[in-house]
């Protein structure tokens, strides 16, 4: 099995991103037989237009990964723009893609209605996302449920061109990540940039602890017993504390007579016990930014070796080499 994932470089990762997608993606490093795991730094031109803001935020996501887990032993870890060989098949792939399959793509019509800027690059994203997909002959490609459309849609296009080729593409299914990891954000909301209402995962310790502090909570007595499910500080506290102290705190909230102000604490105290490993980790890798740099470099060569020969393949089928 090869699994492929990218991530966005968009700023800080937070807590969705961790529990919701980069948890599992470090999990499925270890039941792979190939894994590779990209910073989708051309994807995030979208919306970053910032060069060094970009540079850094690039950076610091691959600082993020390997602090988090991702061992360069197991996966291959690479910058999405040092595989120049997957621009090159976007451009194969767009020559076949139907507009109406991208007009249809949940993403760019969300994106519109939020009045975010109709460009090309917005418009075309999920065919460079096929590219991302089927130069590595990826069998797995792990998603969220709001995501899967992308891999139907990148099923579509290497259908489209294997109909017309003949079979060249492999052609993905989808892994839906594990539901139960919805984070929720500050607000109650999904966690998200967009929404403003997330906590970084190597946020300043006391920063965090003060945001934690802030949370907005309902104004029922504090003897009054609360049900812990769909409360916003009991479902992040489930996510950084242990069994134990989740089954503690649930009969807290079901017998009452306790203060939000105790509940934040305990969630503030949990996750920096939680993240304290990874956060040693990032400290060390941040002083060896050339080590991250040479990580990223052999990477991107054993990805770039993949990818040119899925290119050169597909390449000799639709007629452009081997004239």
């Amino acid at each position: 099995m090869r699994v492929l994932s990218g991530i966005q470089p968009t700023g800080p990762f937070h807590w969705g991103n961790y529990f919701g997608a980069i948890r599992q993606y470090i999990d499925l490093q270890d039941q792979a037989a190939e894994a590779y795991y990209f910073i989708a730094n051309l994807h995030a031109l979208t919306t970053v237009r910032d060069r060094n803001l970009l540079r850094q935020y690039t950076l610091d996501g691959a600082i993020d990964l390997l602090a988090l887990g991702l061992d360069p032993e197991k996966a291959v870890l690479f910058v999405q723009s040092d595989v120049p060989e997957v621009s090159e098949l976007c451009w194969l792939l767009l020559t076949g893609t139907p507009m109406g399959l991208l007009e249809r793509c949940v993403s760019y019509k969300d994106k519109l209605a939020k009045g975010l800027k109709a460009d090309a690059g917005l418009f075309t994203y999920p065919v460079l996302q096929a590219a991302d997909i089927l130069a590595y002959d990826a069998d797995v490609v792990p998603v969220g449920e709001d995501q899967v459309q992308h891999i139907e849609v990148c099923r579509d296009i290497a259908g489209s061109f294997n109909h017309h080729f003949g079979e060249t593409f492999v052609l993905p299914k989808a892994k839906i990540l594990d539901h139960s990891a919805r984070v929720p954000g500050t607000d109650g909301e999904k966690m998200s940039k967009s929404y403003g209402n997330t906590l970084a995962v190597f946020d300043d310790v006391k920063a965090q602890r003060k945001q934690i502090m802030r949370i907005t909570t309902d104004s029922r007595p504090m003897d009054q017993p609360k049900a812990p499910e769909g409360d916003v500080l009991f479902d992040l506290y489930k996510l950084v504390a242990s069994e134990s102290q989740v089954a503690e705190m649930a009969a807290l909230y079901r017998r009452g007579g306790f203060g939000y102000g105790e509940v934040k604490k305990s969630l503030a105290d949990a996750a920096e016990a939680f993240f304290a490993a990874a956060r040693q980790r990032r400290a060390d890798w941040s002083r060896r930014p050339d080590d991250v740099r040479d990580v990223l470099q052999s990477g991107a060569a054993k990805a770039r070796a993949k990818a040119a020969a899925t290119l050169a393949r597909a390449q000799a089928a639709c007629g452009v080499k081997g004239y």
